[in-house]
């Protein structure tokens, strides 16, 4: 009991930490993988052809990789260090881990919103052109809601994936959940203890991002439960008459 109330008031200074580093990576990567999908979607084969390998390559290395390379190669290279911009991003491990994270969801961010966009219906996207609308009116009205839709549970799993990703940033001395339980580790050597804790604090994170999604696709997909609620009154009408 005394562990845990050692434990929990220090790894709840990392949950804002971690809910930081979660935010402004999926802010960052969303708008990244929506770009990254829509080169992707492209007829030029030389920006189809980038964000292709860039998907690849984020998506077929380690995250832990890249957060090493990112803070520790980086910062070797002449170029970075003459740059004071570069230098300022790569000179911070949040910074860094947060460019990591961002590049990394932004890569499977791109592949489920290509999927999502890939699964708009056709006709829908010709009857908007024969009413005349613009190709960014479309996208904006038409093939962007109707793809988010589609894309949501695949890309919720993609949130969570990233929200435990942020674990990794303690191995470049970024103070989050999983820092501060390395730091009690070493002082009270409960490892156990002081890690399930910790595993608990993302069970229950997670847990609201999973009720948050949820919510969030219901209220998309409202519409339909309204047709099948519209649909379902006359046959039920039928078959009372009938009988």
């Amino acid at each position: 009991m005394d562990l845990i109330q050692l434990a929990v008031p220090v790894l709840l200074k990392g949950l804002g930490t971690t809910a930081l580093l979660t935010v402004v990576s999926v802010l960052i990567g969303f708008n990244l993988g929506l770009g990254l999908a829509l080169m992707r979607l492209s007829s030029n084969r030389l920006l189809s052809g980038f964000a292709k390998y860039y998907s690849n390559v984020f998506r077929g290395t380690p995250l832990l990789v890249q957060i090493f390379l990112f803070y520790y190669g980086l910062g070797q290279l002449s170029l970075i260090k003459d740059n004071a911009a570069l230098w300022w991003v790569v000179s911070d491990g949040s910074r860094c881990a947060v460019m990591a994270l961002a590049l990394n969801t932004a890569a499977y961010t791109s592949e489920i919103l290509r999927g999502g966009l890939m699964s708009v219906p056709v006709g829908l996207v010709e009857a908007a052109q024969a009413c005349g609308m613009s190709r960014m009116l479309r996208f904006r009205r038409i093939e962007f809601p109707l793809a988010i839709r589609q894309a949501l549970p695949a890309y919720g799993n993609e949130l969570i994936l990233v929200v435990k990703g942020t674990s990794l940033a303690s191995t470049i001395t970024v103070l989050e959940i999983t820092g501060y339980a390395k730091r009690l580790m070493s002082q009270t050597f409960a490892i156990f203890e002081i890690f399930a804790i910790a595993g608990l604090l993302y069970l229950v994170i997670n847990l609201l991002l999973i009720a948050i999604i949820r919510s969030t696709e219901r209220f998309l997909m409202r519409h339909e439960s309204q047709s099948r609620q519209g649909l379902s009154a006359p046959r039920a009408k039928e078959s009372a008459a009938v009988s």
